[in-house]
């Protein structure tokens, strides 16, 4: 089995499972952490609903999904933010295909997305809980930053130059 990387409209139908995958996994480690609870599914519904992933489309970002043996199986999206930095969001694998190289390679089409789009560095905020993403961050040459957003989820934010 091979992967693959490929540019994907945010709103096409793999996108939208994908990121309903993502939000789903992140929201029930929040809630199952914090109240002891998955996540209410009207909730899910309404916060999936107001965040389709619009500024992920170009000419300001890209939404890339990685397919395992052809099938969707993860995405990464990036966001310019202004004309030297991008944003690095919804970084994700499908629980069965982590362990496979799938994430690294994600990430370094995320970043060669960057720089496509002219960025010179690129920045993320994760939470706490998401121990994995850290790890991965970190490995791939991120390093923990001051804040640089007010997200109420975020917890730990990181930077990379992208020369």
């Amino acid at each position: 089995m091979t992967w693959t990387v490929a540019p994907e409209p945010y709103d096409s139908p793999v996108a939208a499972a994908l990121w309903r995958a993502y939000y789903t996994e992140v929201s029930d480690r929040w809630y199952l952490l914090h109240e002891g609870r998955r996540t209410d599914p009207d909730e899910l519904e309404r916060e999936i609903a107001a965040q389709p992933g619009a500024d992920l489309a170009s000419p300001r970002g890209r939404l890339l999904v990685a397919r395992y043996g052809g099938e969707p199986a993860g995405t990464a999206g990036v966001r310019l933010l202004d004309g030297m930095t991008a944003e690095l969001t919804r970084v994700f694998l499908k629980e069965p295909m982590r362990g496979k190289g799938g994430a690294t390679l994600l990430v370094r089409a995320a970043e060669d997305a960057a720089r496509a789009l002219g960025a010179t560095r690129m920045i993320l905020d994760t939470r706490g809980d998401l121990v994995e993403a850290r790890a991965l961050y970190a490995r791939l040459g991120y390093r923990e930053t001051e804040p640089h957003n007010d997200d109420p989820y975020a917890e730990h934010w990181f930077a990379k130059p992208l020369a």
